[in-house]
This record gives structure tokens, C-alpha cells and sequence, in this order.
């Protein structure tokens, strides 16, 4: 009996032995693919992102994990693919834009159906000293080849079959132009607001006919912002001297943007209107709270001594795992609030899972809020005093959260000794809060 028992004993160390390392292996396996599936959504790799999902179901059933949100993301993309394979079938060989015309700064492009948001998509690059503005538009059009395009002041305007099912539309320039589509029933209008040679009145006239067309998409009075000033209380971020500080200056800078925005017919909220403490995770809650359709946070960037003189420029972040050692110490400097305890790799998979779904159209917005920025202060300033730091991506605990589409702005250098003291000035955040205004308009009349 006792020998029987001491077996018994060996078979239960031996079982539980086998299970530790079962689970071991299923658990590695597991996070090999959260690491993989992660890696597929910001490469936009659909074969691998359904491949990487399915094995995290997997390993996560065997490790007796709720995968249920798994499987509907598995279920929802194969369902796109299936809609999107039958679009491509049927339109394969229809043309379903009637006709591509222009009027002096306009195109106009006429489907055959009414349309919505999903038929046009439009991206902004620079190759070597020339700006491109691409418009890609869901539908075939026959006569793309002979149709010939151009504008005053623009240096080229190509047209082109670019798939099937895609019709693409490229503004070439040496200088950044500023452009808008609007979605009217059966047609998209593209439009060029800032043709040089036109004097203040024509553009004036220009904008009047755009409202004509749609006031509520050019000013779209039912949509909610929310404008969190970086910082406050006792976090006053970053200084300088003693003189300068970050929460004085992104709450006077918010209070101007709330301005421009609400004689834009935005309904707009503060996170916080005096100088006041507010932990990062509230301030996204607040905005969740207020169904707000976008969230804004407003900061001051700094240097370390050594590069205070060099360090300048405005930059625009979106929520994203970072991928530069820039993005990272940005983000370090502004995340000294909430989480800190968290390595990188804990972060990112965070990061990734808990905003997914807003990283495009977040994107998309940082590019319009960036541009019109730079826009607005290079005509009063010039280029070379205005320095572009770029549209980035960034692991900023303060959009964590947030349900809706976030960006993160650094208007500035506070450690600079010119730029720092402008942003300090009232007249210079009223140019900012000018472009940021014109950036998030921007966005909502492209979508």
C-alpha cells in the first residue's frame, strides 16, 4: 500500500511537471503570435493578420483565454474580404465614373450611383523639393487615359486608371498645396484653395461656393472636440529658467483653439480651463464622457542643454508604438504621470489592442492638423524659421483610451531661446490655435 502511494505521489509531480511545461510551451506560443499579429496590423498585412489570429484562438482556447474578441475580429475581416472580392468582381469591367471636368480650380468627378465616404482616400507626400497630393477614388472610368487636367500655379495634375476599381488623381507641385474634397449625392468636388495669382477676394469667393455646396460637411457644427492643455497643477512639464512653463502655455494656446473652433460651429470642451492637476487617464475619460468626435492634447516640447539652441520645430503624434528613439523620448517626457512601471514590449501590445481602430483616421488628422500649422506660421514667419518635425507616431499615455480618433501636438520648443519665447507670446499661440482650427476643419471636410 504505501508503495502504491509513493507512485501515486511520482505520477502527480510527474503530471504536474508535464502540465507546467505544457502551459509554458502554449503560453510562449501564444505571445509569439500577439507579437506577430501586432506586427501585421502596422504593416497592414491581411494574409498575416487572419493567420496570426487564428493561432492566438488556438493557443488561447488551450490556455483557457476568452479569445471572443479574437474571433470577432477574425470574423469581421473575413467578412470585408468576401464584400470586397464581390465589389471587385462586379465592377471589374464597369465603368462607374461617367465623367472627370474641370472649372478653373475645381474637379468634379460624377459617378453613377450615389456615394458616401469610402470612394475617395487621399494621401500627401514630398518627393525631393516637389509636394504630391494623390486622390484615389473607388470606381473605373473609360475615358482616364485622353482626359487632360491643369490648373493655374499647379505644375501638374495627372489622372490615371491605377487598378480596376481605382481612378487616381495627383496634384504635383513645388509648393504644398492646400486642397479639399467634398462628398456631394453622385459626385466628389476637389478644390484648390490657395491658387496663387488669385487675389483675398476670389478665394473668399471660392470658400463662399464651397458653403453653397455644403455648409454642414465645410463647417460641421454637430461634431464635438475636446482640447486637453498638456499638464497642470502641480505637473507644470516642461520649463525654462523658471520663466517658462508648459502648462501656462498649453492652456493659453487651448483657450484660443476653443475659440477658433467654436466660431467654426464645432461644439468644444476643455479638459481643464485653470491651473489644475488632472491625472492622464481622466482626461480621455472626460472626453469618452462628452461622445466627443476628437481628442486634442496640447504640449510644449523640450531639449537637454546641450541641443536648447539647435532643437525646434512643431510636430504632430498620433497613438502608435513608437518606432524611433525620437518618438520614445518625446513620449518619455510627457508620460511621467501614468504607468511608468511598464517596460516597452508591455506598452506596445497595450497601446496597439486598446486604440487600434482609431490609428488611421488619427493619422490622418495629425497630417491636416501638421500642415495647416505649418502653413499658417511659415506666411508670417517664413520657412526657415518655421521648422516641419513631421506627422509621428507615438506612445502617448494621455490618448490611451480615448474612443475616438486622439492626436498629440508639440507646438514648440520651450528650451529654445527664440521659438520657446514666441510660444510664450499670446499673438503666436493665436497663429497656432489659427492652423491647428483650419487642420481639424480640414480633416472633417476630407471625411
Amino acid at each position: 500500500m504505501k508503495i502504491l502511494a509513493n507512485y501515486f505521489l511520482i505520477f502527480l509531480v510527474f503530471s504536474q511537471f508535464i502540465f507546467a511545461a505544457e502551459s509554458k510551451y502554449f503560453q510562449d506560443k501564444f505571445n509569439t503570435s500577439k507579437k506577430f499579429y501586432l506586427g501585421s496590423i502596422m504593416s497592414n498585412n491581411k494574409t498575416k493578420e487572419i493567420e496570426y489570429l487564428k493561432e492566438l484562438i488556438k493557443y488561447g482556447e488551450k490556455l483557457h483565454l476568452d479569445t471572443l474578441s479574437y474571433k470577432r475580429e477574425l470574423n469581421r475581416i473575413d467578412t470585408m474580404s468576401i464584400i470586397k472580392n464581390q465589389t471587385k468582381s462586379v465592377l471589374k469591367n464597369k465603368y462607374t465614373i461617367k465623367s472627370v471636368t474641370q472649372s478653373q480650380n475645381t474637379i468634379s468627378i460624377n459617378f453613377d450611383q450615389q456615394i458616401n465616404s469610402t470612394y475617395i482616400d487621399f494621401t500627401e507626400s514630398k518627393k525631393g523639393n516637389l509636394y504630391q497630393d494623390e486622390f484615389l477614388l473607388k470606381g473605373n472610368f473609360k475615358n482616364a487615359y485622353p482626359t487632360k487636367l491643369s490648373m493655374d500655379s499647379v505644375d501638374k495634375i495627372s489622372i490615371y486608371q491605377k487598378e480596376n476599381n481605382i481612378l487616381s488623381i495627383i496634384f504635383t507641385n513645388k509648393r504644398n498645396l492646400k486642397t479639399i474634397y467634398i462628398i456631394n449625392r453622385k459626385q466628389i468636388v476637389i478644390k484648390v484653395l490657395d491658387i496663387q495669382g488669385h487675389s483675398k477676394q476670389k478665394n473668399k469667393n471660392i470658400i463662399d461656393k464651397v458653403k453653397v455646396l455644403d455648409y454642414n460637411i465645410l463647417y460641421p457644427s454637430k461634431k464635438v472636440i475636446v482640447i486637453d492643455p498638456g499638464h497642470g497643477g502641480r505637473d507644470p512639464g516642461a520649463s525654462y529658467k523658471g520663466i517658462r512653463h508648459e502648462k501656462n502655455i498649453t492652456l493659453g494656446l487651448s483657450k484660443y483653439l476653443k475659440k477658433d473652433l467654436e466660431k467654426l460651429g464645432f461644439k468644444v470642451y476643455l479638459t481643464r480651463t485653470k491651473d489644475k492637476y488632472i491625472k492622464l487617464s481622466q482626461r480621455t475619460k472626460f472626453a469618452n464622457t462628452k461622445n466627443a468626435d476628437f481628442f486634442i492634447s496640447i504640449h510644449a516640447n523640450a531639449a537637454k542643454k546641450s541641443r536648447a539652441n539647435k532643437a525646434h520645430g512643431i510636430e504632430s503624434y498620433f497613438l502608435s508604438p513608437a518606432r524611433s528613439a525620437r518618438a520614445k523620448r518625446v513620449a518619455a517626457l510627457e508620460n511621467k504621470g501614468d504607468m511608468s512601471g511598464m517596460g516597452w514590449s508591455s506598452k506596445d501590445s497595450l497601446l496597439t489592442i486598446l486604440n487600434r481602430g482609431n490609428i488611421t483616421a488619427a493619422n490622418k488628422m495629425a497630417i491636416d492638423i501638421q500642415k495647416n500649422m505649418l502653413f499658417t506660421l511659415r506666411n508670417r514667419y517664413g520657412k526657415k524659421i518655421i521648422r516641419d518635425g513631421g506627422v509621428r507616431e507615438g506612445p502617448f499615455w494621455v490618448l490611451v483610451g480615448a474612443q475616438m480618433p486622439s492626436v498629440l501636438v508639440e507646438v514648440g520648443y520651450i528650451s529654445h531661446p527664440q521659438e520657446g519665447r514666441r510660444i510664450a507670446t499670446s499673438s503666436y499661440q493665436k497663429l497656432i490655435a489659427s492652423g491647428i482650427a483650419k487642420g481639424i476643419q480640414s480633416y472633417f471636410i476630407k471625411n
